[in-house]
């Protein structure tokens, strides 16, 4: 089911209050349908990382209510929560927050062993093709410091698709990355959308990255321009 509602935010209102109360998201609402790859643009302040951060569950302070697959996550607790993102939720930042002296398999493995719903070898054969798929099965056993910064960034979306996430949450995610290597994540990313139907909601300035997903949410002093 392509077209089912996966996720909906409403009316969402953040502060911040340091070193002023400031409202850094006024109202922000919109729904995101399950296999779409939406980017979610605007100017450094536009609120587009604080609310990446609240729809990953990762920020809870906030008003309005966050929906995932028709179950409210708002009122859930923390503990609640951590375990909602292992299983939902993979994670893609600018940094790829690798352990440098753990092999790109061992990276990839973790989040798996955490959930501890497979096997050890289960979740190696797992780890194992993931790699392959992002074209890193012949660095599967190298240590993360010794690969480029393209395929540290690659080990790191393996990682995040280890437990077979619904969405896929990116922060900047070719940040780091020069064109020919921003283009491959692009690439992995359109096919994990349209082959698997996971959804990919991902923070970018990169206009190319952008204006190739499915759909753009602008935003820009905290409020959505466009959904």
């Amino acid at each position: 089911m392509q077209n089912k509602i996966i996720l909906k935010a409403d009316n969402i209102v953040k502060y911040f209050y340091q070193p002023d109360k400031f409202q850094v998201l006024k109202g922000v609402g919109f729904e995101v349908k399950r296999g779409e790859f939406v980017a979610l643009v605007g100017k450094s302040g536009s609120g587009k990382s604080t609310l990446l951060y609240v729809l990953s569950t990762l920020d809870t302070d906030y008003e309005g209510d966050l929906t995932f697959n028709d179950t409210l996550l708002s009122n859930k607790k923390q503990n609640e929560l951590a375990a909602f993102r292992n299983e939902h939720i993979g994670f893609v930042f600018q940094f790829h927050y690798l352990l440098p002296e753990f092999s790109a398999l061992e990276n990839v493995m973790i989040p798996a062993l955490k959930l501890n719903k497979k096997s050890k070898e289960e979740i190696e054969a797992s780890a194992f093709d993931n790699l392959k798929l992002l074209g890193l099965g012949d660095q599967a056993l190298k240590k993360a410091n010794k690969l480029s910064g393209g395929q540290q960034q690659r080990v790191a979306i393996a990682r995040a698709l280890i437990n077979k996430p619904s969405i896929i949450m990116g922060d900047e995610p070719t940040g780091n990355l020069d064109s020919k290597n921003s283009q491959v994540v692009f690439d992995i990313f359109r096919e994990i959308s349209k082959e698997r139907g996971q959804t990919i909601i991902t923070v970018t300035h990169d206009d190319d990255f952008a204006n190739n997903c499915d759909r753009i949410i602008e935003m820009m002093d905290g409020k959505i321009q466009n959904k």
